[in-house]
C-alpha cells in the first residue's frame, strides 16, 4: 500500500488515509488501495470492527485530489463507489469514522459512510463542491438529507459552509466530540462496548435498520425482517445460542462470529 495503512488488532481493522502533506486527499491509486482494505475486512471472518481515520494532525480526508484531476489523471471509482466505501451497501460488519480534522467533500462523504463519527474538537465537515462548480455526487447529499432534519441538512449543502464538530454533535451526524489527543481512547472505548456484543447480533442489527429504512413503514419492515439475509444468519449462528448459554451458566460468553 502505498497511500494507506492497514493494521489488524485482534478483531479491529484500522485504515488510515496516509498522505498528510497532501491533507489525505484521495487519488486514483488511493480508491484502489481502499478498495481492496474494505473488501479484506469485509471477507475475513476473524474481523469485527474497522475504524477510517487519517494521518497527521490536520485532516481526516480533505475529498479528491484535484491537482490530480486537473493534471488529467484518469480518473474512476473502483467497483465499490468512491474510497471504495460510499456503494458498499452489503457490509454488515460496523465501521467508524475516527474523524482527526477537516472531512471536506468526499472525506464527509467517507465519513457519512461510516456507521458511527467520533470526532476530535478541532474536526470541520463541509460539501463545498459548489464553490468549485462541481456536486457532491459520493452519496453525501442523500445520506446527509437522511442523517439530520432536512433543513439543517439543506443549510449545510446549499451554502457549503464549514460546521464544526460541536455543530455536527448538536445537528446529529457525530456521535461524540473529544480533544484530539483523547480521540484513540474515545474511538477505542466505542470499539470495546461493540465487541461485547455478538457480532451476528451487531451485523444483524444494522441490516434490519438500513433494510428496514428502505421499507414503506415500520409495519412493512417488521413483516420483511425475518427474510433479510443477515437475520437470517443470526437466527442461525452459533452466537444465537452461546448468548443465552452463557447468560444461564454466569459467564462471560463466547462469541464466535458465526
Amino acid at each position: 500500500m502505498d497511500f494507506i495503512t492497514v493494521e489488524r488488532a485482534e478483531r479491529v481493522t484500522t485504515v488510515t488515509l496516509n498522505r498528510p502533506e497532501l491533507m489525505n486527499a484521495i487519488n486514483t491509486r488511493m480508491h484502489e488501495e481502499l478498495q481492496a482494505a474494505f473488501d479484506d475486512f469485509a471477507s475475513d471472518p476473524e474481523q469485527f470492527v474497522c475504524v477510517v481515520t487519517g494521518a497527521g494532525e490536520r485532516a481526516f480526508c480533505a475529498g479528491s485530489d484535484l491537482k490530480e484531476a486537473a493534471a488529467g489523471g484518469k480518473g474512476g471509482y473502483p467497483e465499490k463507489g468512491y474510497a471504495g466505501l460510499i456503494e458498499r451497501f452489503d457490509c454488515p460488519k460496523p465501521i467508524i469514522a475516527a474523524v482527526n480534522g477537516l472531512a471536506m467533500g468526499g472525506g464527509f462523504e467517507v465519513a457519512l459512510a461510516c456507521d458511527i463519527i467520533i470526532a476530535a474538537d478541532h474536526a470541520v465537515f463541509a460539501l463545498p463542491e459548489p464553490l468549485v462548480g462541481a456536486v457532491a455526487l459520493g452519496g453525501g447529499l442523500h445520506r446527509l438529507a437522511r442523517q439530520i432534519p432536512l433543513k439543517q441538512a439543506m443549510g449545510m449543502i446549499l451554502t457549503a459552509r464549514r460546521v464544526s464538530a460541536d455543530e455536527g454533535l448538536r445537528m446529529g451526524f457525530v456521535n461524540a466530540v473529544v480533544p484530539a489527543a483523547d480521540l484513540k481512547a474515545e474511538t477505542a472505548r466505542w470499539v470495546a462496548d461493540i465487541l461485547r456484543a455478538s457480532p451476528m447480533s451487531v451485523r444483524a442489527s444494522k441490516a434490519v435498520v438500513n433494510r428496514g429504512l428502505e421499507e414503506t413503514g415500520v409495519e412493512a419492515a417488521m413483516a420483511n425482517q425475518p427474510d433479510y439475509p443477515e437475520f437470517i444468519a443470526w437466527r442461525t449462528s452459533a452466537d444465537a445460542l452461546e448468548g443465552p448459554r452463557a447468560f444461564a451458566e454466569k459467564r462471560a460468553p463466547d462469541w464466535k462470529g458465526r
